[in-house]
């Protein structure tokens, strides 16, 4: 059974996609006559389509982040949240924002988003290890302190500004696809190739990594360099991706895990089933998100938990000794 799951992930996916596309507050007639023929249909075409593929490339890209945080702490609760990615994504994004700078979704957005990530997850990372080795302790705790302090100034901001728009721009920073336009995927594809290739390059150094850092050691690996690369990585998907839909909740956590209880600890193979079960988690959530409670919108970030929480509860006390940290 087990070898046709990479089989069943790529279906799941694509039934998705279909009921992504097909499901809204307004019903679509002739829904695959309007799917093979562009342009017949500008709900389908302008909006759905778009939302969908940025879906699938922000759900990859956080899977993949996930997986770069768990692989580059050896910890299985690291996600770009706890490193403070996430946050410092959000916070040069929103600032960008508010200031004028950049709008919502753009592509100086993505850029900015990408480095205020590279910034924060720098800064956990000196933080970590000002008085003694780098050790993925160490980042997780200073990884939590930092994203806390970028999430508080990021709601004082919000809060403070009397813009109309900062209530959408708080919304926002909750997880919403809704801003999302055919221009804003060039920029989010972009970001999810250079990440996942960066992230395939050191997938090989991560799996000697899992052993523990002395015996990656031992073995060859640059452990520095290996967790740098690795966190350069998840900076650029988490923060191109949280700088283009805002924070979305526990992705970048259950997607990973879920990947490795089903197909073990190789983590060029867990690149590939992390991104299509994170895009197939997100798709699902985002449909719930905009059907559920119409007209209103739900945050992603919600839905996600509420998708996810069960199904890595189901796992951890099915398989709980699929993961071991040294």
């Amino acid at each position: 059974m087990k070898k046709f799951a990479p089989t069943v992930n790529a279906v799941l996916l694509v039934i998705s996609i279909v009921l992504a596309l097909s499901l809204g507050a307004t019903h679509i007639d002739h829904f695959w006559s309007a799917l093979i023929h562009p342009g017949s249909n500008e709900i389908l075409w302008q909006i759905r389509i778009p939302r969908v593929f940025a879906a699938v490339l922000v759900g990859a890209a956080l899977g993949i982040a996930g997986l770069m945080a768990q692989g580059a702490c050896n910890n299985a609760l690291a996600e770009p949240a706890i490193l403070g990615t996430s946050a410092g994504a959000s916070f040069a994004a929103v600032i960008g924002v508010l200031f004028g700078v950049v709008q919502v979704g753009s592509l100086g957005a993505i850029a900015l988003g990408a480095i205020g990530a590279l910034f924060a997850t720098a800064l956990t990372f000196k933080l970590a290890s000002l008085r003694s080795n780098l050790s993925s302790f160490a980042l997780i705790i200073v990884g939590i302190a930092v994203s806390a302090s970028l999430t508080a100034i990021v709601g004082i901001a919000t809060t403070m500004v009397t813009r109309a728009d900062a209530r959408s721009i708080s919304f926002w920073n909750f997880g919403s696809l809704s801003l999302i336009t055919n221009g804003n995927l060039i920029g989010l594809c972009a970001i999810t190739i250079i990440g996942g290739a960066i992230a395939w390059r050191v997938a090989p150094a991560l799996d000697l990594l899992s052993l523990g850092d002395s015996t990656a050691f031992h073995l060859g690996v640059d452990v520095r360099k290996t967790r740098i690369v690795a966190l350069i990585a998840l900076s650029i998907l988490a923060g191109g991706a949280v700088s283009s839909v805002g924070t979305i909740a526990f992705l970048g956590l259950a997607a990973p895990h879920i990947a490795r209880f089903v197909y073990g600890p190789a983590h060029r193979f867990l690149i590939i089933q992390s991104a299509l079960i994170g895009s197939t988690l997100l798709l699902l959530a985002d449909t719930a998100a905009r059907t559920i409670a119409q007209p209103n919108e739900l945050p992603i970030g919600l839905v996600t938990s509420l998708l996810g929480a069960p199904i890595l509860i189901a796992l951890v006390v099915r398989r709980n000794t699929t993961w071991r940290t040294p």
